[in-house]
C-alpha cells in the first residue's frame, strides 16, 4: 500500500509538471493552429539558462532571468519566422512542419553545449524529503504540485478574465471572424508563444530536480510526454490538458513503479505508456476527452 501511495504522489507531481508543458501546446494551438514540436527544446533552453546562471545569480535570480528570456525566444521564433508564412489554416500546417526544423536546430546546439554532463539547476529543495504518514516524498515533488497548481490557476484566470484571454478564445473559434471583429491576431499569437515559453522554462526546474539526476540533453525529450497529454485532453481545451496530464503522469508513474509485474509488456514500457494511453483513448474519442466534434486535428 505504501508503494502504491508513493507512486500516486509521484504521478501527481509528474502530471502537474506535464500540465505546464501541455498548456503550452494548447495555448499555441488555440492562438495559431500550430502544433509546436520545438516545445521540448524551448524547455531545455530554459533549463540550460538556469543551470549556467545559478552560480552567479542564485536560483531565484537565474529563474527570474530564464523565464522571460525563454518567453522572448519563443515569441521571437513566432514573430520573425512563423508569422511570415501567414495565418490561415494552410499556413498553420506549414508552420507546424517548420517547428520540427526549429527543434532540430535548437536541440543540436543545446546538446553540443551540455554534452554528456548532468547539470544542476541549484534548486532549493535538493534531495530533502518529507514524511507524510507512511509515505516519504521528495520536497521537490511537493513543490512541483503546489507551484504548478498556483501557476495553472493563474493561467486559467488569464484565459477567463482578461481581454487577451477573450481574444484568444475568439481566435480559437474562428480566426477570420476574430480578425474581422478587430482582434489583433499577431498580438494574440505573440502572447500565446511567450506564455508557452515561460511555462516550459518553469517546468524544466521540476523535470531536472531530485529524484531526477539533473538536467541532461534528453530532458527536452522527456518533456514531450506532455504531448500525448495535450492530445488526450482535446488539444484546444486547457481543462483537457490538465486532465490529460494527470492521467498521463499517473499512468507513467504506476507503470514504472510496477514494472516488475508488467514484464510481459517489455522493459521500458513506461517510456511509451503515455502514447499507448493516448492511442487507446483516441480510438474511442478521436477528438480527445474534452474535444468538440468540430475541432481541428493535426
Amino acid at each position: 500500500m505504501t508503494g502504491f501511495l508513493d507512486n500516486v504522489l509521484g504521478g501527481l507531481a509528474l502530471g502537474a509538471v506535464y500540465a505546464l508543458v501541455a498548456l503550452g501546446f494548447v495555448v499555441i494551438f488555440k492562438a495559431s493552429g500550430v502544433l509546436n514540436f520545438a516545445h521540448g527544446s524551448l524547455l531545455l533552453f530554459g533549463g540550460y539558462l538556469i543551470a549556467v546562471l545559478h552560480d552567479d545569480l542564485g536560483f531565484a535570480g537565474a529563474l527570474a532571468l530564464a523565464i522571460p528570456t525563454t518567453a522572448a525566444l519563443a515569441g521571437a521564433l513566432d514573430r520573425f519566422l512563423l508569422q511570415r508564412g501567414g495565418q490561415d489554416a494552410h499556413a498553420a500546417h506549414v508552420q507546424t512542419i517548420v517547428t520540427i526544423g526549429v527543434d532540430i536546430v535548437l536541440f543540436t546546439d543545446l546538446a553540443r553545449r551540455i554534452g554528456g554532463d548532468l547539470l544542476s539547476l541549484g534548486d532549493p529543495w535538493g534531495d530533502s524529503v518529507t514524511e507524510l504518514g507512511p509515505v516519504t516524498v521528495a520536497d521537490s515533488r511537493l513543490a512541483a504540485i503546489v507551484v504548478s497548481a498556483v501557476v495553472i490557476a493563474a493561467v486559467f484566470a488569464l484565459f477567463r478574465f482578461t481581454s487577451w484571454g477573450l481574444s484568444l478564445r475568439a481566435a480559437a473559434e474562428d480566426l477570420e471572424a476574430a480578425a474581422l471583429m478587430g482582434v489583433r491576431l499577431g498580438r494574440v499569437r505573440a502572447g500565446a508563444w511567450c506564455l508557452a515559453g515561460a511555462l516550459a522554462a518553469l517546468a524544466a526546474v521540476f523535470l531536472a530536480a531530485f529524484p531526477a539526476p539533473g538536467l541532461e540533453r534528453g530532458t527536452g525529450q522527456i518533456a514531450l510526454n506532455a504531448f500525448p497529454a495535450a492530445i488526450l485532453g482535446g488539444l484546444v481545451s486547457p481543462a483537457g490538458a490538465l486532465a490529460g496530464s494527470l492521467i498521463i503522469g499517473l499512468t507513467e508513474a504506476l507503470v514504472v513503479g510496477y514494472q516488475s509485474d508488467l514484464h510481459v509488456l517489455g522493459e521500458g514500457f513506461g517510456d511509451v505508456a503515455p502514447y499507448a494511453v493516448m492511442l487507446l483513448v483516441l480510438l474511442v474519442r478521436p477528438t480527445g476527452l474534452f474535444g468538440a466534434k468540430g475541432a481541428v486535428r493535426v
